[in-house]
């Protein structure tokens, strides 16, 4: 009887022992060999852990963010950059014998570094090298893989023709993948509107290694939560197949701007009503900034009004003299362009920029950040635009950029995708938090910030709920951490997707009624 018990105890041990081993990075990297990558004498070329003397270099190249980018940031235990859909199998398959969290990334633009970073043991699959695009403008489409850029894309399009683009973002070194599956907005939204509003195909891999390669194979339901519902809660997405649109040969680019002093607020309250309801071929951003004032030691607001029109400078005057003549556009404000390079104009880059740097993933200028996101339903008074600048001054460090909707966007129902922010907004908000300096206690300081003029922001803009947008990722508005429950979902899930919500919880309860792919803000299972 005592040799029983014994037994027992030491069986015990050794279930308790094995229950809470810590997967190393060495055992990840042997079950990778024991599982078996096709081709398998491309195991090195594929699976870092951080012993290899590439392991840094590979997990940076695409941190854009560094707040996620140091000493402190938990670090994956291996990041797998498969080459081919049979090595995704493989490294799944690690994932599920061993426990290990799995982590996407496309071009790492996660505000929050959710694609890259984790509080539990995680690896990184990194589909930098999925990065093919395959423009038929027979067909008027194009496939895109998931990490490819969308300056790649751009450019692969342009190369073709000048009379196709795309509707996507500013930032040419975004990911594909990630970008797309937020729902995806740029200038030429309120023309066509989003990224996924022309998205007509897709591929997706589940938890068990299964790959459907079109829209027919991966179902209606799935096909709809990937275009906008975040991806990354229901698989990995391999790429998108978009429809082209058609852009004119030259389009027209404009910036004015005008600080407080200058008659900015006038020109503000003017275009709350005019950017939503003009010509749907002109998108004008209105971007507020803080500049030095005329006095020594005084700040004040500069308001950018940064404009495109799908068309010649002749009939962009002509839109913009009559319905908003108060800005006093000239000729001498118009460029006339290329729609490729209006991509670079919005990215920064001084006109007459060769096209060919969109081919550069790399982003060379790297910084802390924080963003949050806010929709405006009703013009706001003059009084309150007046005490927001004001509150700009004293806040200092935070730009605001309000992104005009209308046109195209209203007219897509709200549960058309996942993304429900479509008629009645007037207008998004993004608030941008960037920095160069490091330490903690700055950033805790650039963090308050955000957060202070945020919170001033409540009496204008979207309630019950206060909508945000996916794509500004923003931890703030609740995070469920590694065991996303339906409760703790829910109170994000609401501010990014609406009612459009518990549809994705009905289709993640059946594709993935596990939680295999699971994140701080991912869509929860029902149960």
């Amino acid at each position: 009887m005592e040799n029983i018990l014994v037994f027992c105890l030491l069986l015990l041990s050794v279930s308790v022992a094995t229950s809470q081993t810590v997967i190393d990075s060495a055992t990840f990297l042997r079950c990778i060999v024991r599982q078996g990558l096709n081709p398998p004498d491309q195991t090195s070329e594929v699976t870092y852990i951080p012993t290899n003397a590439s392991f840094t270099t590979v997990l940076r190249r695409r941190i854009p963010n560094l707040r996620f980018d140091k000493p402190s940031t938990p670090k994956p235990l291996a990041i797998v950059t498969v080459k081919n859909w049979s090595q995704i199998g493989t490294a799944l398959a690690c994932s599920r014998e061993l426990s290990v969290q799995v982590r996407i990334r496309s071009g790492g633009h996660d505000f929050e570094g959710l694609s890259y970073t984790s509080t539990v043991p995680f690896f990184v699959i990194d589909m930098f090298s999925f990065r093919s695009i395959d423009v038929n403008l027979t067909e008027g489409t194009a496939w895109v893989d998931s990490g490819a850029t969308i300056g790649e894309l751009y450019y692969r399009i342009a190369e073709k023709t000048n009379v196709f683009g795309f509707p996507a973002g500013l930032s040419p070194t975004l990911g594909v993948g990630g970008h797309f599956s937020g729902g995806g907005y740029g200038t030429m939204m309120r023309k066509y509107g989003l990224s996924v509003d022309n998205v007509v195909g897709s591929g997706i891999t589940d938890s068990n290694g299964n790959t459907y390669t079109d829209r027919v194979s991966m179902g209606e339901d799935l096909f709809w939560a990937v275009r906008g519902g975040g991806a990354a809660s229901f698989g990995i997405v391999l790429g998108y197949r978009v429809r082209l649109v058609p852009v004119p040969e030259r389009v027209t680019v404009f910036r004015v701007e005008k600080t407080v002093g200058e008659g900015a607020l006038d020109l503000i309250m003017k275009w709350q009503s005019f950017a939503p309801s003009t010509d749907r071929n002109l998108f004008v951003r209105l971007s507020l900034t803080i500049v030095n004032g005329t006095k020594p030691g005084e700040k004040t607001v500069l308001a950018s009004f940064v404009g495109m029109y799908l068309g010649g400078s002749s009939k962009t005057l002509n839109v913009m003299n009559r319905d908003f003549p108060e800005l006093k556009l000239k000729r001498t404000d118009c460029t006339e362009m290329r729609w490729i390079d209006s991509v670079l104009f919005w990215a920064d880059y001084p006109i007459g920029t060769p096209t060919s740097v969109l081919l550069d993933t790399t982003v060379t200028n790297k910084l802390f950040m924080k963003r949050k996101s806010d929709y405006v339903k009703q013009p706001i008074s003059r009084t309150g635009l007046d005490l927001i600048l004001k509150k700009l001054v004293e806040v200092e460090k935070v730009v605001m950029n309000w992104n005009p909707y209308g046109g195209r966007m209203g007219e897509i129902t709200s549960s058309r995708t996942p993304f429900p922010h479509r008629a009645g907004n007037l207008f998004n908000i993004e608030y941008v938090m960037d920095w160069s300096e490091a330490g903690d206690a700055v950033e805790k300081d650039y963090l308050s910030r955000a957060r202070e003029m945020h919170g001033f922001m409540t009496p204008y803009v979207s309630s019950n709920p206060r909508e945000a947008y996916l794509n500004y990722r923003d931890l703030d508005i609740g995070s469920g951490g590694n065991s996303t429950t339906y409760e703790g979902g829910k109170v994000y899930g609401a501010k990014y997707f609406k009612d459009n919500f518990e549809r994705l919880v009905n289709i993640k309860s059946i594709y993935d009624e596990i939680n295999f792919w699971r994140n701080e803000q991912s869509i929860p299972v029902r149960k």
